[in-house]
């Protein structure tokens, strides 16, 4: 008896909290991040190690990709 109730309050809460969650927006872009890239013309450092510096910029910003990721699988 107390197996079930057990069980019947798990799933309660689960579909709870299924339809209480927000749903994250699938609709974002590149245009979305600040990176701080240089203007043309400006010296690129190289560095060798860790060093700090008074100013930083991105020179490359990973692959971002907005598809699914498909895979077939085998076995389990």
């Amino acid at each position: 008896m107390q197996f079930a109730i057990a069980i019947a309050f798990l799933v309660i809460s689960q579909v709870a909290m299924a339809l209480l969650t927000k749903k994250p927006k699938n609709n974002i872009t590149f245009k979305d991040f600040d990176f701080p890239v240089p203007d043309e013309g400006t010296p690129q450092t190289v560095i060798f190690g860790d060093v700090w510096l008074g100013e930083w910029q991105v020179l490359w910003v990973g692959n971002y990709f907005t598809e699914t990721i498909r895979q077939k699988q085998k076995g389990k």
